[in-house]
C-alpha cells in the first residue's frame, strides 16, 4: 500500500506540472490512490493539531490533490436512474453499501467520490456532500444542507435543513471551514470562508458567520473578530443566534438602518442541551 508520504511526493509533483499532468497516466494513478485515501479518511485537508494556534493544520498537498483531480479530469456524460449528469470523469457520484455503515435516506441526495463519511452518518435528501469533505461519526446531514469541498465536520455534529458549510478549497494554503465535534447547526445556517466553531457550540437558525462578520459576546462583554493570521472562531459551547447592530453615523442613522451581527447569548448549559436531546430520537 502506497504510504502518505509517498503520496504526497506524488501529488505534488504531478500537481507542479500543470496542464501536462493531464495527459499523463501515472498522474490519473496516483489521484486513483489518493482519492480512494480520502475516502478512507487516511488523509484530508485539515487535521487536529494541537500546536497550530488554531488547533488544526491545513495540509496543502490534499487540497492540491483535489485541485488536480478537476486539473486531469474529462468530461464525460452518466446517468442514475431518469437523472443524466455530465461532470469530470475523476469525481463520480460515490456509491455506499450496508459495509460501510452510513444511513443515506431514499431521495435526491448527492456525495462525490472523494468525500469521507464514518460510520453512523445520517443524510437526509435531500443533500449534497462534496469531494474532498470529512464528515465524522454519528454526525447528521439533513435536507437542503451543504458540505462544501474540503469542509471537517466533527463528530456528533446536526447540520439541520438548508444549513450550508463552505469548503475552500482555494487558495490552497487556507483553512477550510471547521465544525467541530456535538456542534448543533439550525436551519439556514450560513458557515463561510474558513470559520471555525468549537466543540460544543450552538449555532441558532439563521446565524451567518464570514471573516468579515464580528461576533459580539454578550457574556464575556467582547467582540470576536478574524485577524490577518486567524479566522473567525467561535467559541466552545456558545449560542450563537442572529442579531443586529444600529448604523449610528450618516444617512444609515438617519434612517434607522441596522446591520446584521450574530451575538452570543449564553454558554452551553444543562437546559440548552435538554432542548438538543431529541435529535438522538432520530438517529
Amino acid at each position: 500500500m502506497t504510504t502518505p508520504e509517498i503520496l504526497e511526493e506524488e501529488i505534488q509533483r504531478h500537481f507542479a506540472a500543470g496542464a501536462s499532468a493531464a495527459n499523463d497516466p501515472s498522474a490519473r494513478d496516483a489521484f486513483s490512490r489518493f482519492r480512494s485515501a480520502l475516502e478512507r479518511g487516511g488523509i484530508r485537508a485539515a487535521s487536529p493539531d494541537p500546536t497550530s494556534p488554531t488547533g488544526w493544520r491545513v495540509n496543502v498537498w490534499v487540497k492540491q490533490g483535489i485541485l488536480l483531480g478537476f486539473r486531469i479530469g474529462k468530461m464525460i456524460g452518466s446517468s442514475a436512474g431518469v437523472m443524466s449528469f455530465v461532470d469530470k470523469d475523476t469525481y463520480p457520484l460515490r456509491n455506499f453499501t450496508e459495509a460501510d455503515k452510513v444511513r443515506i435516506v431514499l431521495g435526491g441526495s448527492s456525495i462525490r467520490a472523494g468525500a469521507y463519511l464514518a460510520e453512523g452518518v445520517i443524510c437526509i435528501p435531500p443533500m449534497y456532500i462534496n469531494a474532498g469533505a470529512y464528515v465524522d461519526e454519528a454526525s447528521l446531514v439533513d435536507s437542503h444542507a451543504l458540505v462544501g469541498s474540503c469542509a471537517q465536520i466533527g463528530k456528533n455534529v446536526h447540520l439541520s435543513a438548508a444549513a450550508q458549510i463552505g469548503g475552500v478549497l482555494e487558495p490552497i494554503n487556507a483553512s477550510p471551514v471547521i465544525i467541530e465535534d456535538n456542534v448543533l447547526v439550525g436551519g439556514n445556517c450560513g458557515v463561510y470562508e474558513g470559520a471555525i466553531v468549537r466543540t460544543g457550540a450552538v449555532l441558532a437558525a439563521g446565524t451567518i458567520l464570514t471573516r468579515g462578520t464580528p461576533v459580539f459576546d454578550l457574556v464575556n462583554d467582547t467582540v470576536i473578530r478574524a485577524t490577518e493570521e486567524l479566522p473567525l472562531i467561535i467559541p466552545p459551547n456558545a449560542v450563537v443566534v442572529p442579531g443586529s447592530r444600529a448604523v449610528t453615523r450618516g444617512k444609515g442613522a438617519e434612517w434607522g438602518l441596522s446591520l446584521y451581527a450574530p451575538v452570543i447569548v449564553k454558554y452551553r448549559d444543562e437546559k440548552t442541551d435538554l432542548s438538543t436531546a431529541l435529535e438522538d430520537l432520530i438517529r
